[in-house]
């Protein structure tokens, strides 16, 4: 092994691998400043360091948080949501969507089983549409970057638009829309992890010495997941601070109307950002002049686009219901950039 590891290609590949991460960036971006523009260095770190410093406690309560869920197995509970009457669980979809403490490789398998099992359409849309939104980590960091009023108009968003979304699903398949939704699947999910379904929630955990297990190993990955996708937010924020022109933020994204934030949306869907690097990043660019409306929209309109959510629904469904999960969630971000402008 230690041969093959001395190889030209292995030694290439190596390199490849450690330099195609984040922290390239966070490290290079300011030693960059430093070569070819040193008076601005100074400036570009202190802004970067007193923003990844106010992020910090929200960082450990998101930790604490998603590891002792994750342990105490509380996705199973979110399987109950899909039992009962349709209208019912449209709207219990959507509001376990945005709570649902899944990893993005979980989002398949648990789609799949929904459907597996006869979950109707618009319920399961409901979920699609709630779940890339929002998650105990993401509200916290997002409230430590854009504050807790954003964090919260984020929350509600996410339900909204499950809700729009279910509810705008069941009105097309009663009027004679998508009767045979579904691709033909010979097996599923991604198999990383196992279902969501399986498995029963315990609320003591720390009295298991297997879920005690889940417990320290999910802190400390998401401990290292946070901090290095946060670390290279802010160092970007910062960048985006100190040279890009307030003036032409404010003129493609800033003031008020339905133009500006119908922008973000159409730029934020296709431009998806991690759930991590959003925050601090819109933050900068409300700095700049970015309208809240704008920055909703855009934030909204991006995690619809994660490439996770298309995967399960793209991997699962027909083009229909692929361009109806599309168009409602770019419509959706519309609406929700609209609202949260008139009512903050």
């Amino acid at each position: 092994m230690s041969d093959a590891l001395q190889s030209p290609a292995a030694r290439r590949f190596i390199r490849k691998e450690r330099l195609a991460t984040p922290w390239t960036i966070t490290i290079a971006a300011p030693l960059l400043v430093a070569l070819l523009d040193p008076g601005r260095f100074a400036e570009v770190t202190a802004i970067a360091a007193k923003a990844f410093a106010g992020t910090l406690p929200y960082i450990a309560i998101a930790v604490l948080l998603i590891a002792g869920l994750k342990a105490s197995g509380a996705e199973s509970l979110v399987a109950k949501a899909f039992q009962g009457r349709e209208n019912r669980m449209i709207v219990l979809a959507a509001l376990f969507g945005g709570l649902a403490p899944f990893c993005s490789c979980e989002v398949i398998p648990f789609i799949a089983g929904l459907l597996a099992v006869g979950a109707p359409l618009p319920a399961v849309m409901a979920f699609w549409l709630s779940s890339p939104l929002i998650d105990p980590p993401t509200l916290f960091i997002t409230a430590g970057a854009l504050g807790w009023d954003f964090a919260i108009g984020k929350a509600i968003a996410a339900v909204g638009l499950g809700l729009f979304g279910g509810f705008a699903m069941q009105g097309m398949i009663a009027g004679g829309l998508f009767a045979d939704p579904l691709k033909a699947r010979s097996g599923g999910g991604c198999g990383c992890s196992p279902s969501p379904f399986a498995g029963k929630t315990v609320w003591r955990f720390w009295k298991e010495a297997g879920r005690m297990d889940v417990f320290r190993s999910e802190l400390v990955a998401n401990v290292l997941f946070l901090v290095k996708w946060l670390a290279l937010a802010y160092v970007l924020e910062a960048l985006l601070i100190v040279y890009v022109p307030a003036s032409l933020i404010a003129g493609l994204v800033g003031g008020e109307g339905v133009v500006p934030i119908g922008i973000a949306a159409l730029v934020g869907m296709p431009a998806y950002l991690n759930s991590y690097v959003a925050p601090p990043l819109l933050a900068g660019l409300t700095e700049q002049g970015m309208s809240m409306g704008a920055a909703m929209a855009f934030m909204v309109a991006g995690a619809v686009s994660s490439v996770p959510a298309m995967a399960a629904v793209w991997s699962l469904v027909h083009r229909g219901v692929f361009a109806a999960y599309l168009g409602l969630g770019i419509a959706g971000a519309i609406l929700a950039g609209i609202l949260f402008q008139l009512f903050t």
